[in-house]
């Protein structure tokens, strides 16, 4: 087709999916040959409903965009009605007949389809993803047309058999080759293979069954999902053509960063930062749970802080395990806290702890340290050296 499809429906590249819909069945009532039965009108009519054929399928229009040809070999997909098909070959030898002789052609297709799925993002805090929570979501999705009850017909009207295939969604082209007569059967233009033609679309769908819709819905997030869990609300989704069943729609788990705690699968970690003489002389430090966060954990009995013991000497990256005071699994059991305990060397001194430092330093005799490794250490240069004279 040497016109450019886009010119064809009067639409511009970047139309949307309804827009090319309402441009084509504004022409199609315009151009169907039984309102217009002069020739040059319905070849018109053909390169309409062709085009709308392509740009109405993404996989196609995509193609066509790229300057691929979707109506020749690589174009179009097989079975799509776009070029050869094999069950367009097997007529070809079998003249519409299929291999054992018996049996007709596809016949025409259903209206009704089931619709896509949809899917949606929703952002959740740690404790909601921990524990569980319902959230009200705004979808906007397609919805049954109240108008026409999703047959796309206008009230008082419906569909009638299509004159040009006769109710069968196929017309036949016969071809002489060397073989004989080659007989094909092709989706008919006239009716899109649907073997029937809306004369008077609903004007709320335009014909197509359905209409776009905020809804509000509640979804129940289970305990212990995590960032990139989907949670299925079946039959939930896109309304299908025709009124066809829904498909469903998921909801996809984004977990907000905490400003506390790090999940890592089902173990929660933190770190704690105390002072050089807390983490030397031991001390007790409060720190809250993630029940802190849920809105009905304070006055329940539910335990929203704990004490964490620090021991005399304690050591900068010091663990401590909380069995049990992690995230819930899926699946049941729970993870557990881990404590990273990090000590804090101060970098201003004023003169007089400054005096006490180096007085507690004399007492300890560590004036001058010398930074020895540890027995059973060895230097980087000593390994090397170990590496190459093994004996």
């Amino acid at each position: 087709m040497p016109q450019d499809l886009y010119d064809l429906l009067g639409v511009t590249r970047e139309a949307e999916a309804d827009e090319i819909k309402k441009a084509y069945r504004k022409l199609a009532r315009q151009l169907h040959p039984d309102v217009n039965p002069d020739p040059a009108t319905q070849e018109r009519f053909k390169e309409v409903s062709a085009a709308y054929e392509v740009l109405s399928d993404p996989q196609k229009r995509a193609a066509y965009d790229r300057g691929g040809n979707p109506f020749g070999a690589g174009g179009a997909d097989f079975g799509q009605g776009a070029g050869f098909s094999f069950t367009d070959i097997m007529d070809a030898f079998f003249g519409g007949q299929g291999p054992g002789g018996g049996g007709g052609g596809r016949g025409p297709r259903s209206r009704v389809r089931r619709g896509q799925d949809a899917l949606i993002r929703l952002e959740i805090s740690l404790a909601e993803a921990a524990f569980g929570v319902s959230r009200e979501i705004k979808v906007d999705t397609a919805v049954l047309c109240s108008t026409c009850g999703g047959d796309g017909a206008a009230p008082g009207s419906r569909p009638v058999p299509c004159e040009t295939c006769h109710g069968q969604g196929e017309v036949a082209h016969v071809q002489r080759s060397f073989l004989g007569e080659i007989r094909t059967l092709r989706p008919c233009a006239a009716c899109r293979g649907f073997g029937s033609i809306i004369p008077d679309p609903c004007r709320e769908c335009a014909g197509d069954g359905r209409v776009r819709s905020r809804r509000t819905l509640t979804v129940k997030i289970p305990a212990g999902v995590d960032n990139g869990t989907r949670v299925q609300l079946t039959e939930q989704g896109e309304v299908g053509p025709g009124g066809g069943p829904a498909g469903d729609l998921y909801v996809e788990i984004h977990v907000a960063a905490h400003e506390v705690f790090t999940r890592r699968g089902n173990d929660l970690l933190c770190t704690v930062t105390v002072p050089m003489t807390a983490a030397a002389l031991g001390t007790t430090i409060e720190l809250p749970t993630l029940e802190a966060d849920v809105e009905s954990g304070a006055g329940s009995g539910v335990e929203t802080s704990f004490e964490l013991e620090v021991r005399p000497g304690t050591q900068s990256g010091t663990e401590t395990v909380l069995r049990g005071r992690g995230v819930p699994g899926l699946r049941g059991g729970r993870g557990d806290l881990l404590v990273t305990v990090a000590v804090e060397t101060p970098t201003r001194l004023d003169a007089r702890q400054e005096e006490l430092l180096r007085e507690l330093a004399g007492l300890r005799e560590e004036e001058s340290p010398t930074g020895q490794v540890k027995p059973g250490q060895k230097s980087v240069f000593g390994r090397l050296r170990d590496a190459f004279n093994p004996h």
